[in-house]
C-alpha cells in the first residue's frame, strides 16, 4: 500500500498537467501532520488567482483522493 506523501503525489502528477495548460505548475515541498505544503510555479506563482486555485482547485482534488489529509498551504 502506498504511503500518504505517495498517494498525494500521484494526485499532484494529475494536476500538474491542467496547470501546464495556463503556464503554470505545482510542486509538492512535504506531507507533515496530514498537512500538504506545496509550491506554484510558472505563470501560478504571484497569480492573484493563486489562492484560489490552491483552494478550489488542489486541496479539493487531494482531499477526495486522500481523505486522510486536512488541509493544502502554499510553501
Amino acid at each position: 500500500m502506498d504511503t500518504i506523501k505517495e498517494r498525494v503525489e500521484k494526485v499532484i502528477t494529475e494536476i500538474r498537467g491542467t496547470l501546464a495548460m495556463d503556464g503554470g505548475g505545482i510542486e509538492l515541498v512535504a506531507v507533515e501532520n496530514n498537512i500538504v505544503k506545496v509550491r506554484l510555479k510558472g505563470a501560478c506563482a504571484g497569480c492573484p488567482g493563486a489562492q484560489m486555485t490552491l483552494q478550489w482547485m488542489v486541496e479539493k482534488k487531494i482531499k477526495e483522493k486522500v481523505p486522510e489529509i486536512t488541509k493544502v498551504v502554499a510553501a
